[in-house]
């Protein structure tokens, strides 16, 4: 007979102030095949992870139901915790009663408490018929591929490759440095850019553990976490040539994605005047105008005098171009504003925002230099529109300080322009099985217990692949990518989750249905007998293939039908 315990948590007041903790253990106490019940403040401390041990030993517990707050937050945890006291890990289960229960039904105490009942419940039938399942073991190739050469690319391959293994580094374009490289300065310090990108380039174009491969494209990929197998084509038609393309093979254990960024089309912009007027410019290319040392407006080469920078031109619109912040738009402005002014001392510099958004140490009184020092003046409303007239260009807005509409005659204007996901990111991401967001980014495992980690179990994002960041952020973000596939490389193998699909080949009849159901591409048809194949390093268990099956000769592993039933049947 099961000799189950169950441990209910309070998580402080999260779950105790709605739910009663107390009453939910009396209800399982004398439930059939529960041995032992009690409750804890924080099970996931150590002293409720020595309540669980001391309870197994105590008690000869043969599984385990946690109650607490949701699987993907301590579930490890607790598996480890049992596993240390001689337990089965996989015969432990958490029972979500925190998201599920306590925070969506704080206003009904007592209904609340009697879900928490039932959840546990379920739990406890599908310990009781648990597996006793042991991890995978998988070998590990240790390369990296890192997808991009920007600062970001750059940190994350020399990270690696300084620790001592072997980095693949693919560049698109035919150079590095990526949009790094086309700045005139840096804010903060005021530096140029040129030194801080060239010794990185260098570093990585010279070091012997680095393989940079430019012109070049990621077009095949295949295999798993430890063991990925990429096809990379260089040159030919990628670049317009025409000429058949060269395309290697590598074996690498870990990807990382720095593709960086894009800028929305200017010519997207016709209420700025994106693509009708010359002196109508976006950021990076009046950034190449101050790199010139002499800034000169495109259509006459005069010295503009009057310059009017246009923030979250395509960002933070949602009825008509993109919705999210660009985050990198402030600064930067105030940025070129400055350097503008250095470069022109008599020239006059505007910028319409709607707020000004200087995250970060410095970065407002950065800012606030630019007003102060630089006179440039700051004009808090959106623009409406921009046109010519008599030969100028005008800028019509609001200013929503003093409530007066606002009209500034300008040389240039320089629209600071959306970021946007670089060019190709979403067929890169189909083909790495990386999701995206709604904007197109490339999107993380989780925004705060796995911020550089993608869905796909060793692809990892880095830099402004992810969202729009500066380079400080871009930076700190390649190191941590670097860091987690030099965790992945210091194991002497991966422990693979049991929890995967299984054939009975009793009743699978070959037809197929379970292969194309599989995000994961886990799933195939046996070269030469009638029956479906598992490949159990692919495979995540998320259960879509059983549900294609027709024959249920397809299951997970401890989430079988019998166990289904068993925990509904609880629940009625």
């Amino acid at each position: 007979m099961a000799r189950i315990g169950v441990f209910v948590c309070h998580c402080g007041l999260n779950i105790a102030s709605t739910v009663d903790v107390e009453q939910v253990v009396e209800a399982l106490t004398g439930y059939p095949g529960v041995a032992f019940a009690a409750d804890y403040a924080y099970m996931c401390s150590d002293p409720g992870q020595e309540l669980i041990q001391s309870s197994i030993e105590e008690h000869d517990l043969d599984g385990v139901v946690v109650a607490a707050c949701s699987p993907s937050m301590h579930e490890a945890t607790f598996r480890r915790t049992a596993g240390t006291a001689g337990l089965n890990p996989y015969r432990l289960e958490v029972a979500n009663i925190r998201e599920q229960v306590a925070w969506p039904h704080q206003g009904a105490p007592e209904e609340a408490t009697r879900k928490a009942v039932e959840i546990v419940r379920t739990l406890v039938e599908k310990v009781r018929r648990d597996e006793p399942l042991q991890a995978l073991s998988l070998p590990i190739t240790r390369r990296a591929l890192v997808v991009g050469g920007g600062i970001a690319g750059l940190t994350a391959a020399l990270d690696v490759a300084d620790t001592g293994y072997p980095v693949v580094l693919v560049e698109r374009a035919d150079h590095l440095g990526g949009r790094a490289a086309e700045l005139s300065s840096l804010y903060l310090d005021g530096g140029g850019s040129e030194r801080l990108v060239q010794e990185r380039m260098e570093a990585a174009a010279h070091h012997p553990r680095i393989e940079v491969l430019t012109n070049s494209e990621v077009v095949g990929f295949d295999g798993y976490v430890g063991n990925f197998t990429v096809q990379i084509a260089r040159g030919g038609e990628m670049e317009g040539s025409g000429a058949a393309r060269d395309v290697a093979e590598y074996e690498v254990g870990a990807v990382v994605l720095a593709t960086g960024f894009d800028l929305y089309a200017k010519e997207h912009l016709k209420e700025y005047g994106g693509g009708r007027y010359p002196d109508v410019v976006d950021s990076f290319t009046f950034e190449k105008l101050l790199g010139e040392g002499e800034i000169r407006r495109p259509s006459d080469g005069r010295v503009p005098r009057e310059v009017v920078w246009v923030q979250c031109a395509g960002s933070r619109s949602p009825e008509l171009h993109r919705p999210y912040c660009s985050k990198i738009c402030c600064m930067c402005a105030a940025k070129q504003t400055m350097a503008y002014r250095d470069a022109v001392p008599d020239g006059q510099a505007y910028v319409f925002y709607i707020d000004i958004r200087s995250q970060g140490r410095g970065y407002d009184e950065f800012v606030q230099q630019a007003m102060e020092e630089y006179g440039v003046v700051y004009l808090r409303g959106k623009v409406s529109r921009v046109a010519k007239r008599n030969g100028r260009l005008q800028v019509w807005g609001v200013d929503t300080l003093t409530g007066r509409s606002a009209n500034v005659g300008a040389d240039m204007v320089v629209l600071m322009s959306a970021a946007v996901p670089s060019g190709g990111s979403d067929e890169l991401g189909r083909l790495l099985r990386v999701g995206v967001d709604e904007n197109g980014f490339f999107a993380e495992a989780h925004p705060k217990l796995h911020p550089v980690e993608s869905l796909t179990a060793g692809v990892y994002l880095a830099g402004a692949a992810q969202f729009p960041k500066d380079i400080p952020e871009s930076v700190a973000q390649a190191s941590g990518a670097a860091a987690k596939v030099l965790r992945l490389f210091a194991r002497e193998e991966l422990s693979q989750e049991p929890s995967v699909a299984v054939v009975d080949e009793r009743l699978c009849v070959g037809c197929g249905l379970c292969v194309p159901a599989c995000p994961y591409e886990a799933r195939a048809i046996h070269p030469w007998r009638p029956v479906a194949t598992v490949n159990t390093a692919l495979c995540q268990g998320c259960g879509a293939c059983a549900v294609a099956c027709r024959n249920k000769a397809t299951t997970v592993r401890n989430m079988d039908t019998g166990q289904i039933l068993a925990m509904m049947e609880a629940v009625l």
